[in-house]
């Protein structure tokens, strides 16, 4: 397993990480993911130590904190084996003061999440989603104040705007405030949105991208072709309304391609679609995740190889689309001012 440093920072994360959202599978949502318990989820734990996997993404929400919870059991006596990211900012209580990124939540938010996941402290602590209604400066500070207080690490923020994330790395500079080394966002051949400002951005700033669904929300396992139904087994029988929407044919024609090259290269669909992601601009890791042992094993199998440059060309072309303005007009003028990172 490669590792590379988060952004700009000395902290080197495995470029892939194991995400937990199959575990615990309380509400509608999380049990269409899965539902693994502690014994189950050691087991996963088990095989990701052994290929060099050290890193473990969680969030308050997942099945409402249990899915921290089965985490916390299943690295029991092995914490300094492993990273542990997990996040918080979307409603965990009726309370008006449960939501958000205000000091009260956050510091609280923390806490229970120190406590479901039996450690002293949270590896990599982000921000789940952009909070407008509390000051930027008044988060960083409650973050800074956790950093100091040895209960967080590193700090990075997940689904903000390029506009969010850029207000906050300046306030950080001027108050002299950490920044976020981190933005987890998603990212896949079927949604590569991220690539025209998260991106550049990232790339300017020393953001390191942690890539949440990269197989474009369950669409690229390999199960889903050209006029067939969904598979009888699918998330996305349940989810398909809730997570980013892609069009039939877009999505038939980079499954073309992934096919065409995995006749090529005698690696699996969700294999290539995960290296294509490893070789883009400021990816740092690639979140994976498992229902059993055999997803994670085929997926731990994305690494150790790199796609061709001619294989990478052809996946770019079937997956590209017409960007919203201005990047389609920043792509065709000026170039030469303004290279663009793809």
């Amino acid at each position: 397993m490669d590792y590379r440093r988060l952004g700009r920072s000395g902290f080197s994360v495995p470029v892939l990480s194991f995400g937990t959202g199959t575990f615990g599978g309380k509400g509608e949502l999380f049990a269409a993911w899965g539902a693994t318990d502690v014994k189950e989820a050691s087991r996963l734990v088990d095989i990701c130590l052994d290929a060099g996997l050290t890193m473990f993404d969680s969030a308050d929400i997942y099945s409402s904190g249990v899915a921290e919870q089965v985490l916390g059991e299943a690295i029991k006596g092995r914490r300094n084996q492993v990273l542990i990211s997990t996040k918080a900012t979307f409603r965990s209580g009726p309370g008006p003061n449960e939501v958000g990124s205000s000091r009260f939540h956050l510091i609280e938010a923390v806490e229970a999440a120190l406590k479901r996941l039996q450690t002293d402290h949270i590896d990599l602590f982000q921000l789940h989603a952009f909070d407008a209604m509390t000051p930027v400066e008044e988060t960083l500070s409650a973050l800074d104040d956790l950093i100091r207080a040895g209960k967080i690490r590193y700090i990075g923020c997940s689904n903000f705007s390029g506009w969010h994330l850029m207000k906050s790395l300046a306030t950080a500079d001027r108050y002299n405030l950490p920044r976020y080394i981190a933005n987890q966002a998603y990212y896949s051949l079927v949604g590569r949105d991220y690539e025209w400002e998260l991106m550049p951005l990232g790339l300017d700033e020393g953001v390191g991208a942690m890539v949440w669904s990269p197989l474009g929300w369950g669409r690229l396992t390999g199960k889903i072709r050209r006029g067939q139904p969904l598979p009888e087994v699918s998330r996305l029988h349940k989810t398909k309304d809730i997570g980013p929407q892609v069009e039939d044919d877009y999505l038939y024609d980079v499954v073309d391609a992934l096919d065409e090259i995995a006749k090529e290269t005698g690696k699996s669909v969700p294999q290539i679609a995960l290296n294509w992601l490893l070789q883009r601009p400021t990816v740092s890791s690639v979140i994976i995740g498992a229902r059993d042992e055999e997803q994670l094993k085929q997926n731990l199998g994305a690494v150790g190889w790199s796609l061709a440059a001619e294989q990478i060309a052809k996946l770019d072309a079937a997956s590209q689309r017409e960007p919203a303005y201005p990047y389609w007009h920043q792509r065709g003028t000026f170039v030469e001012r303004n290279p663009l990172p793809v």
